[in-house]
């Protein structure tokens, strides 16, 4: 939409009118997050909030539950008239988890959210300045530091109460409105003032004449002129200076203004901050890597919202966020004399994503979701597994070794699942005392292979000669690449060590996986398993019923369907799993019925289509037992799909791979793979 020069006295006339709005950038953007819905959710045992904002777009932010809540709050708080407004928000963490990205993302939502009609910025321009005599060839100044025109109508007049009489009169604001409205008065910058005083003094105070000269315009939102949003990012020592940042004396001005005291002939535009000013979002990207004096800039406008050249001053209106990685931020600490830049920054220690099911999201970012294709332009096959496989080795490197918990209950519980007798309540144990730690990247999540080293992963996975000649990505080569990385990547010996054992660990739960695999394609099912772990369930509650007949069949509900079923009990079955569990005497199963019982009715209540498939533990059991003892004797799945010299095993093997070619989306390469894979020993647990 066109939007043409408007008068001062319809630009209040809208606002009166609730057509525009005014406010600061942190009620702008504090109204943009609470006006979208939100949830009240649990993550690692702690009741939090999830904003739709961040979730509802094509590439959005995964997780990051906690710095998205600290950032709100922050926000809010500032808006609220807090202490916030006086700081800036600094998110500190390990490079590759999406603090860049999360920035990015907010300033894209806050320029689509400022595009909309009634949400959009204005300033104001001086028109006809060649009738003032002393601008040379200079007809119209817009506001440098984008200045609102409520601003101007609030510094109409020498004194306040004047400009209120003015808000009073002219528009009918009530009183308790212009209360408001100078909750967030600041005085006009500079030139502006400068400018505004010449015209009343040319228009001998008459205001209707004053205002012939201002026209109210809209802030342009193009995204690449830096306006409303604008990065700043870290440049080396010798290239970057305050003019980058504030803007600097402009020859080109000076051959036109006569008047050298005119605070016009500073060009405030050159700087990163005036083009943010109007109620904008001022990025630092890795401000700490900054050299000291602009650092000593960055202090005082975070302060004091004001940018200061030569004596004059412009307030700005900014939210300024900030990032740092770990080793940038310890470093400036350790020089003491750096305080109060510190003292003046909210810091948000981001973490890694620590839940495997969250990291699928982020994988699939990792890999694309172009149609992938090798070297050749042949169509590239991505294999089922693949997203688990990455997934689970990069989440595995971001936990903390715990006395409490085995890496593998530690990943379970951070991501809702059940871990055997173990609570959330552990894990919640567990982050807290790591919490204490005043060494950053112990905490929990705070270490470990980042989003980047997982893009790097991928992409040697594509373009190894493995990949491109069987035209597959095929899942158990992504532990060979992590591997690569984790060794050419990773400097701390201790680290690297970690990290290749949790790789270790995460073979073992790929290995896990594909036994459930092979179990549904013997069974030509891609369900079959989870129906075995949901029978083995109802078996379990149905064994005590009273309605219990000698022929062991039991009628019953299903919560799922609303249907009545009937099914026999088969106690050697239950036996069997309960044998591969390790509960040898009656007490032990007994406590693990129970367990599964309470669990089931935890669950089932608040999802209906709960099925125990995150319970790796009993999945692997019935796995064990239809794999290992239903098909005739221990290993003969592996034995015939090993041996195909007869024609009844050939039979099985060709069967098997239709099925995971037709129903579970295997190549016939990552098919014949994981076969081959399954019948070996490697990465038993």
């Amino acid at each position: 939409m066109k939007h043409r020069p408007t008068t001062l006295h319809h630009h209040l006339t809208a606002i009166k009118n609730s057509d525009r709005i005014f406010e600061n950038a942190f009620q702008g953007v504090a109204r943009m997050i609470l006006e979208s819905s939100i949830e009240k959710i649990v993550v690692k045992g702690r009741t939090t909030y999830d904003f739709s904002i961040f979730r509802n777009s094509g590439k959005h932010v995964i997780g990051m539950y906690d710095e998205i809540n600290s950032f709100v709050s922050f926000v809010k708080d500032a808006a609220e008239d807090g202490s916030s407004k006086e700081m800036a928000y600094v998110l500190v963490g390990e490079p590759g988890n999406g603090k860049t990205f999360l920035v990015e993302y907010l300033c894209g939502k806050y320029r689509d959210f400022l595009a909309r009609e009634k949400n959009r910025k204005y300033t104001f321009k001086f028109s006809n300045l060649e009738q003032l005599g002393h601008y040379g060839r200079i007809q119209s100044i817009e506001s440098q530091t984008y200045e609102d025109p409520m601003i101007l109508a609030m510094n109409l007049f020498d004194t306040r109460d004047e400009s209120r009489e003015f808000l009073a009169k002219s528009v009918g604001f009530s009183d308790r409105e212009i209360e408001t409205f100078y909750e967030n008065y600041r005085p006009l910058g500079a030139c502006s003032g400068y400018i505004l005083n010449d015209i009343r003094s040319f228009c001998d105070g008459n205001i209707d004449k004053v205002l012939e000269f201002l026209h109210v315009v809209p802030v342009p939102l193009t995204e690449s002129l830096g306006t409303i949003t604008g990065k700043y990012p870290a440049k080396d020592k010798i290239t970057s200076s305050a003019v980058d940042l504030l803007g600097e004396e402009s020859i080109q001005r000076l051959l036109h203004i006569s008047d050298t005291n005119n605070p016009y002939r500073f060009d405030l535009r050159r700087g990163a901050l005036a083009r943010v000013a109007g109620g904008g979002i001022h990025f630092s990207d890795e401000i700490y890597k900054n050299k000291k004096d602009l650092v000593q800039v960055y202090l005082g406008v975070i302060q004091n919202r004001m940018i200061e050249i030569d004596g004059y001053k412009w307030p700005i209106d900014t939210l300024i966020i900030a990032t740092s990685n770990n080793s940038e931020f310890n470093r400036f600490l350790a020089e003491k004399e750096e305080a109060p830049i510190v003292d003046r920054c909210r810091i948000c220690y981001v973490s890694h994503n620590t839940d495997y099911k969250l990291q699928a999201e982020l994988t699939a970012y990792a890999i694309g979701n172009e149609t992938k294709t090798t070297l050749t332009r042949e169509k590239l096959h991505i294999d089922p597994n693949l997203n688990y496989a990455a997934s689970v080795s990069v989440v595995l490197s971001r936990l903390p070794r715990s006395e409490k918990l085995t890496p593998v209950e530690t990943m379970k519980l951070a991501a809702g699942e059940v871990a055997g007798e173990k609570s959330i309540k552990t894990l919640a144990e567990v982050i807290d005392i790591l919490a204490q730690d005043p060494e950053i990247t112990k905490r929990f999540g705070q270490k470990g292979l980042g989003q980047r080293n997982l893009g790097r992963a991928v992409q040697l996975l594509i373009e190894s000669s493995e990949t491109n000649e069987g035209r597959c990505m095929f899942a158990y080569d992504m532990f060979k690449t992590v591997e690569r990385i984790i060794l050419d990547y990773v400097p701390d010996a201790n680290d690297r060590a970690k990290y290749l054992e949790d790789l270790k660990i995460g073979k073992g739960l790929y290995r896990e996986r594909i036994m459930t695999e092979m179990f549904n394609a013997y069974m030509d099912e891609p369900h079959a398993i989870r129906k075995d772990v949901m029978n083995y369930v109802n078996m379990i509650i149905g064994i005590d019923a009273e309605n219990l007949g000698p022929d062991k069949m039991w009628k019953y509900k299903d919560p799922q369907s609303g249907e009545l079923k009937a099914f026999k009990i088969d106690e050697r079955y239950i036996k069997s799993v309960e044998e591969r569990l390790g509960l040898k005497t009656e007490e032990q199963r007994e406590a693990f019925r129970t367990s599964i019982r309470k669990i089931y009715g935890q669950k089932i209540s608040v999802n209906p289509d709960y099925d125990f498939m995150d319970n790796l533990e009993l999945v692997k059991a019935v796995t064990d037992v239809r794999l290992k003892s239903d098909i005739a004797g221990a290993g003969s799945l592996i034995g015939a799909l090993a041996n195909r010299t007869n024609e009844e095993n050939q039979k099985l093997y060709d069967r098997m791979i239709d099925t995971m070619l037709s129903k579970l989306n295997y190549c016939r390469t990552c098919a014949l793979k994981t076969i081959e894979y399954f019948c070996t020993q490697e990465d038993e647990q």
